[in-house]
């Protein structure tokens, strides 16, 4: 053979040789996730999807129908509804990095296996043909968070696994044959707000659920009894028919006082009890019925007069020391009585326990939070009502100028006294002048809190899961920047969307782990209907992030400002109902909280709208970053342009201070201007500069209005709503009134 032919014969030998290991040559897949995912295709029955083979390929970079991946690693399989069959196997547990399985909808019997991956946060096999018990191995599933296995033919009783599941959110068991009654572990899973049992035979008691922090309970169809626990009766959406529940307690019968003299029980006649093995047993001396009750008797009053004999001796005992010690006291005040002449006593100071006890108390009692729901409206003995600046004969002392304005002759001037009825009692203290302008300091805070967030419902996020949830921080999923950092979407495989903040480097680089645990510890604490709650956070490799829930209808300021179809959905009633609920986080953060908390940071693009268009303000608890992200020379932070109050240029911030923010936003809201827009003419830029002169004229104040509201508006509370702005942008901030005041006269207006 010729050295030609040779060579072409070598490259048509290596030419078969690679086709022949194409489907064995791994590229980008992890090969124990490319040997995992081969044996489930094979469990599975070889079923048709796109990709899938019996050993070898490249899930990753082929694209695999179905499969999802982050770099090399698999992290996802979503195979919902596609009439699959077979087995799941014993494959599942070796993928190394998986995050979410969806099989649901689909032919899959067997029994669920018991090894899973530990990487779990999402997974669902739920309306399929799974027979056998719910696996213990779901206890190592410790960031679960979506668990579905309902509609399959399961049976057995739920096991105790829930200890470690403390992020499950979302519990589906419903529509199988499970029994028995639910295990104790499941009072651990405190963030669990969806729980579905109904269509199955599971009895005993609910006691196990009523701590929960659950809004949807569906138990339905079941063998529940006992009585229902009271908290569960709260639960937004609690679907129980079908359970044979005993509402009634049957109490029991009370125990009869035993006589002081009853030392031991007294028998007459011939006893009747027998022994363990059925042989009767008497008192141990056979004697006859009269003999018997003779000795009876007998021992009756011998137990009678030994019985007196004790509490005589007892009184005797306590009477004698009384007496001694009333004896010794008149003598010492005899005693005392003659040393008054002679010595005058020192004033004696309190002992430093107490001090120390009393301070404890204010430690233990300072960070806790009051509910939102529990607020009563507090009025500050300081600060004048609105009603109280106004003169009998219309006119309105303004504090900026110190001139008096007057309106048309039209009784529009004010809010009657009618409107202005004085508020409950508050629930505590009034704040003293130098305690409610005291900013809040994060070093007052941080040693009083642990050093990790103590909230059980609060996730602890990785820096790679969020990077997978936002598209590695894409600017496709960038919801805005701010002050302390950038703020993007979050889509989870579940598909629920949050928000991330993303702190940058000026706020958090002089911070510490610890340091940003305080933080999110007394950011946990606030909770309020209108204020964006924080569900977790990330502190990793020097990042910190922040993770809120997602507000679908973004900020106030994009509605006014940048969505042309938001603002269309702004009508008058709405844009009352907005200021209120910014109004109503406000009066919580400076009127519930203790200590009382200043946001620092108040505007509209840091109130978030939900579907229902109500307002959640967001960072909140964050002033402590502020310091340290936006300082001038001075090295004080830098207020939010356009929302600063006068009393910034002497380096001074109050709580007044953030009405005055608010009352700018509530010109946004009359308006429709920004708080500062460079491209308007140089006197209308600085909105409250050019607003405050036409807030008196009644012709001025209807010409400054939105013109998207079409004049659609109340005159009377179109007047109102400017007497609140008035008051919120005066120059003095002892002016202004406390939030409080202005909730009250908000809710005038509905």
């Amino acid at each position: 053979m010729g050295r030609a032919n040779w060579n072409l014969f070598v490259k048509i030998l290596v030419g078969l040789l690679m086709v022949s290991l194409k489907p064995f040559c791994f590229g980008d897949t992890d090969l124990r996730d490319v040997a995992a995912i081969n044996a489930l295709f094979i469990s599975l029955g070889y079923p048709p999807l796109r990709g899938w083979i019996l050993v070898g390929g490249d899930p990753c970079g082929e694209k695999w129908q179905g499969v999802e991946c982050v770099f090399s690693n698999i992290t996802a399989i979503q195979l919902s509804g596609l009439n699959l069959g077979g087995e799941l196997g014993s494959s599942l547990g070796q993928f190394e990095s998986i995050i979410s399985i969806d099989l649901s909808n689909n032919h899959i019997g067997g029994n669920i296996p018991s090894m899973l991956p530990p990487t779990l946060r999402s997974f669902s096999l739920s309306a399929n043909q799974f027979t056998g018990s719910i696996p213990p191995g779901l206890a190592s599933l410790t960031q679960l968070m979506d668990l579905s296995l309902n509609n399959n033919l399961l049976t057995g009783v739920i096991p105790d696994v829930f200890q470690q599941l403390n992020g499950l959110n979302n519990l589906d068991l419903s529509g199988n044959n499970l029994s028995g009654p639910l295990p104790p572990s499941m009072a651990d899973l405190f963030s669990l707000t969806t729980l579905h049992l109904q269509n199955n035979q599971l009895s005993g008691m609910l006691n196990a659920l009523q701590d929960l922090p659950l809004s949807d309970l569906n138990i339905e169809d079941n063998l529940f009894s006992g009585p229902i626990p009271p908290k569960l009766l709260g639960v937004p959406n609690f679907r129980k028919d079908g359970n044979p529940f005993n509402t009634t307690i049957i109490p029991s019968a009370p125990a009869l006082a035993p006589s002081p003299f009853a030392l031991a029980p007294v028998t007459v006649g011939q006893p009747t009890s027998q022994t363990g093995s059925g042989q009767p047993f008497s008192s141990g001396t056979p004697e006859s019925d009269g003999a018997s009750g003779f000795f009876s008797t007998r021992r009756i009053m011998w137990i009678a007069i030994i019985g007196t004999v004790i509490v005589v001796a007892l009184g005797s005992c306590l009477l004698v020391p009384i007496c001694l010690k009333r004896r010794s006291k008149h003598r010492e005040d005899t005693n005392s009585a003659d040393m008054a002449s002679k010595y005058k006593p020192k004033p004696t100071k309190p002992p430093s326990v107490a001090i120390d006890d009393m301070e404890k108390g204010q430690r233990e009692t300072i960070l806790k939070p009051l509910d939102g729901d529990r607020v009563k409206d507090r009025i500050m003995d300081f600060t004048p009502r609105l009603h109280d600046r106004q003169e009998a004969n219309g006119k309105r002392k303004d504090a900026s100028n110190h001139t008096s304005f007057r309106r048309d002759d039209t009784d529009i001037s004010g809010i009657s006294d009618d409107f202005l009825a004085p508020p409950p009692p508050p629930p505590f203290p009034l704040l003293s002048m130098q305690e409610v302008t005291k900013p809040i300091v994060a070093a007052e805070v941080s040693s009083r809190v642990p050093k990790k967030p103590n909230s059980s419902s609060l996730k602890v996020f990785t820096i790679a899961s969020l990077q997978q949830y936002t598209n590695s921080f894409s600017e496709d999923n960038l919801l805005g920047r701010g002050m302390l950092g950038s703020v993007y979407r979050a889509e989870l495989p579940s598909g629920r969307l949050l928000a991330v903040k993303k702190l940058d480097g000026a706020s958090s680089m002089h911070r510490s782990d610890d340091e940003f645990h305080d933080l999110v510890s007394n950011i946990c604490k606030i909770r309020h209907d209108n204020i964006v709650e924080l569900v977790g956070y990330c502190a990793e490799h020097g990042q910190y992030l922040l993770v809120y829930e997602y507000c679908v209808n973004g900020t106030l300021y994009d509605a006014l400002h940048v969505d042309k179809d938001m603002h269309q959905k702004l009508s008058w009633n709405m844009r009352v109902r907005i200021a209120l609920g910014a109004a109503r986080a406000l009066e919580y953060l400076h009127e519930a909280c203790q200590p009382p908390i200043m946001h620092q940071n108040f505007k509209s693009a840091n109130i978030l709208l939900d579907n229902e268009l109500k307002a959640r303000v967001s960072d909140t608890g964050l002033a402590p970053l502020l310091s340290s992200s936006a300082t001038q020379s001075s090295g004080r932070f830098l207020p939010p342009h356009g929302y600063s109050a006068p009393e910034f240029e002497s380096g001074t911030y109050t709580y007044q201070s953030d009405v005055f923010s608010f009352g700018v936003i509530m010109l946004e809201l009359l308006t429709g201007r920004k708080s500062c827009d460079r491209s308007l003419p140089r006197g209308e830029q600085f909105l409250v500069r050019w607003a405050v002169p036409r807030l008196h004229d009644i012709d001025a104040l209807s010409r400054m209005v939105d013109p998207s509201l079409n004049d659609m508006y109340p005159i009377k509370s179109l007047s109102r709503f400017a007497d609140i702005i008035s008051s919120c942008i005066m120059r003095e901030a002892e002016f202004r009134p406390p939030i409080s005041e202005i909730v009250q006269e908000l809710l005038q207006m509905l």
